[in-house]
């Protein structure tokens, strides 16, 4: 047993005769190791980030929040293509002059088909664009401006039965 005055960082080490310097068998600062043993390979444990599959070239779908945000980028131009069939429609309505009931209807009919044309403008993207050409798609700014196309076009077809428009735009077409 060692003298308790010695500090702790100044105990020694017994050490094996043969590597003892002068015989001595104890070397300070030295503490002893067992033999080296060979290296152990590898074992995953699955614990750790999956690895893709090489040969998948579909990356992952976004989180429900960040497709509502794609969703979202695009929609002002949806938004104005509605805004311009609305007064349009407005304006159609107004002229009839008689009962709102039918006019609404064919309103609502007409945003139906505006969002029905917006789902399939979606599914086909992402047919074509996800799928057959494996791209990820940030946005939904194509679907937004087929329905904004479509929207205005209904707008355009609500003032052309209107007859005082068509006879202002006659007007002013014969002027130049």
């Amino acid at each position: 047993m060692s003298d308790q005055r010695d500090p702790w960082a100044e105990r020694t080490v017994e050490l094996p005769p043969d590597q003892a310097p002068n015989g001595n068998p104890f070397r300070r600062g030295v503490a002893p190791v067992a033999p080296g043993r060979p290296a152990q390979p590898h074992v995953p444990t699955g614990t750790g980030w999956p690895v893709p599959d090489p040969a998948s070239h579909i990356p992952p779908r976004p989180v429900f929040s960040e497709e509502l945000r794609f969703f979202r980028r695009g929609i002002g131009v949806t938004l104005t293509g509605a805004l311009f069939a609305f007064v349009c429609w407005g304006l159609w309505a107004i002229s009839d002059g008689g009962n709102l009931g039918a006019p609404v209807a064919i309103f609502v009919l007409t945003a139906l088909v505006a969002l029905g044309l917006y789902t399939l403008a979606r599914v086909v993207g992402r047919v074509v664009w996800e799928k057959q050409l494996g791209r990820v798609r940030r946005s939904a700014r194509g679907a937004h401006l087929v329905t904004a196309l479509f929207l205005a076009a209904v707008g355009v077809a609500y003032l052309r039965q209107i007859d005082w428009i068509v006879d202002a735009w006659s007007w002013v077409t014969r002027q130049f």
